[in-house]
């Protein structure tokens, strides 16, 4: 008796072995390389007035908003 099986097609192993070959490869190269920017932090943003947060985006110093 015959199965009727999906042919599984070459190029598509092949490129699921690529995909699984370059990421094992750029995550030795990360873990060999380290922390790319090792000093970076997060930076805790001041308060408004008041001691309330006032939100929006740092630096923007409001822009005119509600002219």
């Amino acid at each position: 008796m015959r199965t009727s099986r999906i042919p599984v097609q070459p190029a598509l192993v092949g490129f699921v072995l690529l995909v699984l070959v370059l990421t094992a490869l750029s995550y030795a190269v990360g873990r060999a390389v380290g922390p790319v920017a090792p000093g970076l932090h997060r930076v805790e943003e001041p308060k408004g007035p008041g001691g309330e947060e006032h939100g929006g985006m740092p630096g923007m110093h409001d822009m005119g908003a509600g002219r």
